[in-house]
């Protein structure tokens, strides 16, 4: 009987806790539904009311618009490129740099690693006029690279990969590499790259979804038109003298798509990687 009851309760917990996730599933996806609608609706539509809440049949209609007042595809292949060379960059130097804090010992180590994470507590945009000054001394305003090379490593990231590391990586294995006759940087790619991944795609989601929604620095470096990015190029559809949110949210929708895209190529890694964090603590 006391078995019986027990089994009740677990039951009833377990309900609850699906409950809860399929709700808080919902309530999440919820805002790019109705993005979607938005995007679906004439103006005339979205500011009725009641508001409607079902798909429309002006989603092909509002998208040309957005390509009547943008060079949509333009500013997505910038967003893109960006994007990718950010992510990619600061895979390989915050990994490198978290491999040498994590496995590698030399003086001021600590203290070097506690400087870095001091600067995740300042704001970026404290650093925004002496970083334009640098850009504009270089030459690079209206270069991409005033966009890519300050974002090629940052603190979080050289925390993530130190610790990812440092716990997932048997200092055994590296002792036995070194043995072998392996150099520190064969060592890293031959031996701790590999062993990574689900760290290298839990940090890259995170970089590629920031650079592509980033809008307060590359508006301020990007200028010119033929370079704008994804963000930068939506902007201008707000300023028409009477907003058209079927059209905004079209925009919107469609930039939203390769984020998803992204998400779901490396779900499975990024998954596995909280999965063996919460294991490991």
């Amino acid at each position: 009987m006391a078995k019986e009851v027990g089994y009740r309760k677990f039951s009833i917990q377990k309900s609850l806790v699906y409950f809860v996730l399929v709700f808080g599933s919902l309530a999440s996806l919820f805002p790019f539904y109705y993005m979607f609608v938005m995007a679906t609706r004439l103006n005339r539509e979205i500011n009725s009311v009641p508001p409607p809440f079902t798909p429309g049949q002006d989603l092909v209609g509002n998208f040309q618009k957005v390509l009547g007042n943008i060079d949509f595809f333009g500013a997505m292949g910038n967003s893109l490129f960006v994007a990718s060379a950010v992510t990619i960059g600061t895979l390989f130097l915050c990994s490198l740099a978290g491999y040498t804090f994590a496995k590698l010992d030399f003086k001021g180590k600590n203290i070097l690693f506690g400087m870095i994470l001091v600067t995740m507590m300042v704001p970026p945009q404290l650093g925004l006029i002496p970083q334009y000054y640098i850009i504009t001394t270089l030459g690079w305003l209206n270069d991409f690279r005033a966009i890519i090379v300050p974002g090629l490593i940052n603190a979080f990231g050289i925390f993530w990969m130190r610790q990812y590391i440092k716990e997932g990586v048997p200092f055994e294995i590296i002792e036995a590499a070194k043995i072998d006759g392996c150099s520190n940087f064969r060592v890293y790619w031959n031996i701790v790259v590999p062993m990574i991944l689900p760290a290298f795609a839990t940090l890259g989601i995170i970089v590629f979804m920031f650079v592509w929604n980033d809008f307060l620095w590359p508006i301020v470096v990007l200028r010119d038109q033929a370079v704008h990015t994804l963000q930068v190029a939506l902007r201008a559809l707000n300023d028409a003298r009477q907003v058209d949110y079927g059209m905004i949210m079209s925009g919107t929708f469609w930039a939203t798509v390769p984020l998803i895209i992204v998400f779901l190529m490396f779900n499975r890694l990024f998954i596995q990687s909280l999965s063996e964090g919460a294991v490991k603590s």
